[in-house]
């Protein structure tokens, strides 16, 4: 592909992502893969340059775009050299008209900004854009951070949690040995420590009760050795099973799965009221902690999706308390940087329940948010996260 038609293709693709985050279709990721799946004579520089040409229109432009074109005519803003190859030749774009849409700069919607601005600055606010590291979690059923380190010596020491390893955003860690005999798993460091604020230990009984592809529950898994009852649900049957067979590379065996039908999850549950010793809500959210690795998820959030997201995150909460055992601990999470979605929640808990008290000493990171902890990328250099650990008397 010569740079224009490189360019061209960006801009094809971003039409596609800007639609899909209109319309609630399919990531970024995916339109990619698919666009290149059938253009099987694009080589790998000329995909990993499209690629970089498509996230970096997309991280650029805080509102979105009128058109993919518009967003690449915003990067051209930052890279001029990109407008000259607007020329009309065979595969690339057509030349640059006098006042053509060009996307605005911005970290994000403006009603987005406005409410983030409660709990981040505008350096905090900007983090939330720059590239993403890529985490791995030491899988303690089957070695030892020490273990993985001398196998993997490009990998860093994390700092916070003591199973994590870091590695450049983009190292192939898929096809490698390790991640084949399940040694380790690719999540971020702020997810590790909220697995961590569990508590979780051999014996235990445990419900990781939005437990999605079992990232979490993998964790928990680690820290109970095996020993105990742990329990994964779920109301997504297609996202819970892909747990199995993640377990099963992992040495996890033993993990409940129960996917829960919508509006009957409490029914279903009914079993474990007052048994368990944790029960982590990692709950459904907006993903403003992620926008590194999903920049255009900022574009799909709307006021109403939000406030659909909130009420969901009520429920949640609502159906985990009865399933605490007295003394023990109920864990939420959120991959969200809105008070609304943090703080506010856990205030609103505490006032429908004031004889449970939130744990002042919940992670050795972040900043105190409410009866909670924040975590972001800038302070932590985790992915943002909201987390408070309640306690049943």
């Amino acid at each position: 592909m010569t740079p224009a038609a490189r360019v061209q293709a960006a801009i094809e693709l971003l039409d596609q992502v800007v639609a899909a985050s209109r319309e609630g279709g399919a990531a970024a990721d995916t339109l990619i893969a698919r666009y290149f799946k059938t253009r099987r004579y694009a080589g790998s520089k000329d995909r990993r340059a499209v690629r970089d040409l498509i996230y970096g229109a997309i991280r650029r432009a805080g509102e979105r775009p009128a058109s993919g074109r518009a967003a690449l005519l915003g990067l051209a803003k930052d890279r001029p050299e990109l407008i000259d190859l607007f020329d009309g030749s065979a595969h690339g774009p057509t030349p640059v008209l006098p006042d053509e849409p060009v996307a605005e700069a911005g970290v994000a919607p403006a009603w987005l900004v406005e409410r983030l601005s409660a709990a981040l600055d505008g350096a905090e606010q900007a983090a939330l854009l720059d590239r993403a590291p890529l985490d791995l979690r030491v899988n303690r059923l089957k070695a030892t951070r020490a273990m993985v380190r001398e196998r993997l010596p490009e990998a860093r020491l994390g700092t916070l949690s003591e199973d994590a390893l870091r590695l450049p955003e983009g190292f192939p860690i898929e096809t490698s040995a390790l991640w084949a005999e399940g040694l380790v798993e690719i999540q971020d460091e702020g997810s590790q420590l909220i697995a961590a604020a569990c508590h979780a230990a051999p014996g235990m009984t445990a419900i990781d009760l939005c437990a999605g592809a079992g990232g979490k529950t993998l964790a928990l898994a680690a820290e109970m050795g095996g020993e105990g009852r742990l329990i994964a649900c779920d109301v997504d049957r297609a996202r819970l099973a892909r747990l199995g067979p993640r377990a099963e590379r992992a040495g996890a065996g033993g993990i409940e799965t129960r996917l829960l039908d919508p509006g009957r999850e409490a029914g279903a549950l009914a079993d474990l009221e007052g048994k368990a010793d944790v029960v982590l809500v990692d709950a459904p959210c907006s993903g403003t902690g992620t926008w590194r690795r999903n920049p255009e998820a900022r574009w799909r959030l709307t006021p109403a999706r939000l406030d659909r997201l909130k009420a969901m995150q009520r429920q949640v909460l609502a159906i985990a308390a009865p399933l605490v055992r007295p003394g023990g601990r109920l864990v939420y999470a959120v991959c969200s940087l809105l008070d609304e979605e943090g703080r506010d929640q856990i205030d609103a808990f505490l006032a429908a329940y004031p004889e449970w008290r939130a744990e002042a000493e919940l992670v050795a990171a972040g900043r105190a948010r409410g009866a909670g902890r924040l975590l972001t990328p800038v302070r932590d250099g985790t992915d943002g996260f909201f987390v408070a650990s309640l306690k049943r008397p």
